[in-house]
């Protein structure tokens, strides 16, 4: 028999039904709850003897009066049931949507495709806070998490609809397959420039030495994948030839740091993730970032200086791009002793999109079209602490200081 309990929800309700049910040696077979706005939802799946069940029902009647809510009963077949239990052993997936508020055209969007796809709803959560309508905050932050089951008719398809859907309707999406990776993310790795922070190095670096029009002309066309990172790399870094390094540090100490990125660190230092910045930038940068969030490992490009203080145009060791990165990201796996599926890459530029595929959770963080395109999940409408989301944190685990 299934129990269906609606009304105001108050502390003890569930433990009152509960003692009801317990004075009859009642078995349950399912509970599940959701409470919106005070207002309750519990359903009970039961299993009891015959002889007991008209005085089961005749108590929870009273029970149900006594704190004013209503109770539905609904007879269960045992092949109702057997044919329910046959259906829990198919995949579980999350589909999270976010975005800067989520209105019911896109919501009514998602899951109309779930239902195209042949997915079943088994619940839905809120994993923001509410917002204030009288006092709303500037940057708001908006994300429901969809618990769903069963097996996609066409995956492909899918992500194909997300992909087209978050592009159209201002939103993200992140479809996952609910297992224990999930749920046990260890190692995330970060780019850099346009990342975590919201500009690109190298063209700050040219813009102070003044030949900006001809690095940034560069730089744009290697983040879009038309020419090789490894030469454009070797290109700009001869036109930064006899810039004074002080100007480095003036730079690093005006950083434009990402919005979120202070939230998302913190948060991740304090669950014990281990963090890496893996970047095409330049190590100079991505220490002074670890020393300010305390990153645990930093792997970036290093530049040649001469003794008087200037650079000459070359760089010291192997170029960091985007083969390197992915190797890099195995790597500290390795060494943290970390299962790939449990890693996590986020990035915006083509030569992140091989660490992107080899993490286990790969994101691309408003990313040029061809890495949102063949990124797994991307983040485009709100700030970095986005990442959050996907992970599953809700803002109530979070405390004030994360807030």
């Amino acid at each position: 028999m299934l129990l269906r309990i609606t009304g105001e929800d108050r502390p003890g309700l569930t433990a009152s039904i509960m003692s009801v049910l317990a004075r009859y040696d009642v078995h349950v077979q399912d509970i599940g709850q959701a409470d919106i706005h005070s207002t309750l939802s519990l359903g009970i799946l039961i299993r009891v003897e015959e002889k007991h069940s008209g005085k089961v029902m005749k108590e929870l009647l009273f029970k149900a009066s006594e704190l004013n809510v209503n109770i539905r009963f609904i007879p269960i077949s045992l092949d109702e049931y057997e044919s329910w239990v046959s259906r829990q052993g198919k995949h579980r997936y999350m589909l999270t949507v976010l975005g800067r508020k989520l209105e019911a055209r896109q919501i009514g969007a998602v899951t109309q495709l779930i239902a195209d796809q042949g997915l079943n709803i088994d619940a839905i959560i809120r994993l923001t806070g509410r917002s204030s309508i009288l006092h709303p905050l500037e940057k708001t932050r908006a994300c429901i998490q969809f618990s769903v089951r069963g097996n996609p008719k066409d995956k492909s398809a899918l992500h194909g609809e997300l992909l087209k859907m978050s592009s159209e309707m201002n939103i993200d999406c992140s479809f996952q397959r609910d297992n224990m990776y999930r749920r046990m993310r260890r190692l995330i790795c970060f780019d850099m420039d346009s990342t975590l922070i919201q500009a690109e190095v190298i063209d700050e670096l040219a813009r102070k030495h003044g030949v900006y029009d001809q690095v940034a002309a560069i730089t744009a066309s290697a983040m879009r994948g038309e020419i090789d990172f490894k030469e454009s790399f070797t290109l700009r870094c001869k036109l930064l030839k006899g810039l004074d390094v002080k100007v480095m540090q003036e730079i690093a100490e005006n950083l434009p740091f990402t919005e979120g990125v202070d939230r998302l660190m913190y948060v991740l230092k304090k669950y014990g993730y281990k963090i890496a910045i893996l970047s095409g930038g330049f190590t100079f940068f991505g220490e002074y970032i670890q020393k300010k969030y305390g990153i645990d490992y930093v792997y970036a490009n290093e530049l040649e200086i001469d003794e008087t203080g200037h650079l000459t145009g070359n760089y010291v060791g192997e170029i960091v791009d985007g083969k390197r990165k992915a190797e890099l990201l195995r790597l500290i796996a390795q060494v943290e002793k970390v299962d790939l599926q449990q890693t996590i890459a986020v990035g915006d530029g083509a030569n992140d999109l091989p660490m992107l595929s080899e993490a286990g959770l790969g994101i691309a963080f408003h990313a040029k079209p061809r890495v949102v395109a063949n990124a797994r999940q991307s983040i485009n409408t709100i700030g970095l602490d986005g990442v959050l989301y996907f992970l599953g944190f809700k803002d109530s685990y979070l405390d004030e200081k994360a807030q």
